[in-house]
């Protein structure tokens, strides 16, 4: 069988024609167009007021807590089936990370869990849209506004997917992305910050360019951070942003191949979209009751179908277990759970190939 990958990015011509315009520019670094350019562009796709770009995913997470004065004595609510930079960001800041349960069938963080974690302390929850699964927006604003809470969506993995028609990122204060290299765009690196409101867009602008008040020369007021994009990613991001919607149909197209052709064999649930979700399936993920998962990837490894496990729950980290609450949702979905071939290289052709070579070996 040809070659089928897992989660390699989709490069070609395109972006070799945007990447040759910026070194022939030469604004290679942080200063230039390219980067404010990209900003508009994003913000334009997902109908925001404003994007800020920077230099990763966890930085753009990092950037919205310190942004909304979240700190020490604070606490923020994470699911506990996420990666782990989704929590890391909120101990940057010094405040508590709360790890509740997810919905055993959308993988995504339970409203109702996410409210009984709510107390006095809580100042914000990080919905994350897994896999690029929209989380119950409504459900989840809702709580937020009755609570007097602040949303940053962890949509890193979801860009392309919505909720009621509206882009993931696009709900709460802040919506974070990421453009690694397995994302659906990528810049090589980096990240974007979405907001609704043009002031906190320009105070995160300030922050991630070490805080520096450019009318006064070299002259920072307060401390700030070295999370900047370089004009080189920008320029890759434009390019791969060009292509957005025949990458996200490619995706999509996965999607209903694997659950076509696998879709009756007992035992076996794919991860589930919430009503009013439209998933942007960024990697397509199944739970096989009847198989541990490692079983199972090392059994399609032999066959040559690349597969990788779901995130091990961020609740069994020795360092954040004592900020856990029983997450026996997400230990179930890591232990029978995996992500399949899902890389935009992939014909559908040899898609669909994979599909039956993954049912062959769970029929046995």
């Amino acid at each position: 069988m040809e070659k089928i990958y897992l989660d390699a990015p989709n490069l070609g011509p395109v972006e070799k024609e945007y990447l040759v315009k910026c070194l022939n520019s030469n604004y290679v670094s942080t200063v230039g167009p390219f980067v404010p350019d990209f900003e508009e562009e994003f913000a334009r796709l997902l109908g925001a007021e404003a994007a800020v770009a920077v230099q990763s995913g966890t930085a753009a997470l990092h950037m919205a807590l310190h942004a909304l004065g979240i700190g020490p004595g604070d606490e923020v609510i994470v699911p506990s089936l996420t990666f782990i930079a989704t929590v890391n960001p909120v101990l940057y800041v010094g405040a508590r990370p709360v790890i509740v349960d997810v919905d055993p069938a959308t993988w995504n963080i339970d409203p109702v869990g996410l409210e009984q974690a709510v107390t006095e302390n809580t100042r914000a929850v990080i919905p994350v849209h897994l896999y690029g699964n929209p989380c119950q927006m409504d459900a989840i604003m809702e709580i937020a506004r009755r609570y007097n809470l602040y949303v940053i969506e962890d949509a890193t993995e979801s860009l392309g997917a919505l909720f009621n028609g509206h882009y993931t990122g696009t709900f709460g204060d802040f919506g974070c992305f990421s453009f690694n290299g397995n994302k659906l765009i990528t810049t090589g690196g980096g990240g974007m910050l979405v907001t609704g409101d043009r002031e906190r867009a320009q105070r995160v602008k300030f922050l991630v360019n070490q805080a520096r008040d450019a009318a006064r020369g070299y002259y920072h007021p307060e401390m700030g951070f070295n999370y900047r994009m370089t004009n080189i990613e920008a320029a890759l991001g434009l390019a791969q942003l060009s292509r957005f919607r025949e990458l996200l149909a490619r995706k999509k197209r996965y999607a209903v191949i694997y659950r076509e052709t696998l879709g009756d064999i007992p035992g076996l649930q794919f991860q589930s979209e919430c009503q009013g979700g439209e998933s942007a399936h960024w990697l397509s993920c199944l739970r096989v009751s009847t198989v541990k998962a490692v079983k199972l990837a090392a059994a399609l490894a032999e066959e040559g179908i690349p597969t990788r496990r779901v995130f091990m729950p961020v609740s069994d980290m020795p360092y954040l277990r004592e900020y856990a609450r029983p997450c026996p949702h997400a230990r179930d979905i890591y232990e029978h759970g995996i992500c399949l071939p899902s890389s935009t290289l992939n014909s559908d052709e040899v898609t669909k190939k994979a599909a039956l070579t993954i049912r062959r070996v769970l029929l046995g």
